[in-house]
């Protein structure tokens, strides 16, 4: 047991020790965010727990689509978006990244 712990412990920590010569590059990615009416309502409620990057790596989806996401956030996540903010961030999801249909 002791020798297990020992060759783990080794292992885990030989990371610590890795060097690179190189300088290391983080890759940036631009995401398009689309200015409207409502994305101030997004800002204030979906930006303060994750990145826009989620909201444009879901694709165009149809407005049922975006409210059940936003009825995911708001249920399953507990995010406090009132009814009205719901139907504003909403709207604006559809037009900016919606693909046209309703369903």
């Amino acid at each position: 047991m002791i020798k297990k712990l020992i060759v783990l412990t080794g292992l885990v920590s030989s990371t610590l020790f890795a060097q690179v010569k190189t300088d290391v590059e983080v890759p940036y990615i631009s995401y398009e965010i689309k200015m409207g009416k409502g994305f101030d309502a997004v800002n204030a409620n979906c930006l303060m727990c994750h990145s826009f990057g989620y909201i444009i790596n879901q694709g165009p989806q149809s407005r049922k689509f975006w409210d059940e996401k936003i009825n995911k956030m708001i249920v399953h996540f507990k995010a406090p978006i009132e009814k009205e903010a719901h139907e504003t961030v909403l709207n604006y999801l559809y037009k900016h990244y919606g693909n046209g249909k309703l369903k």
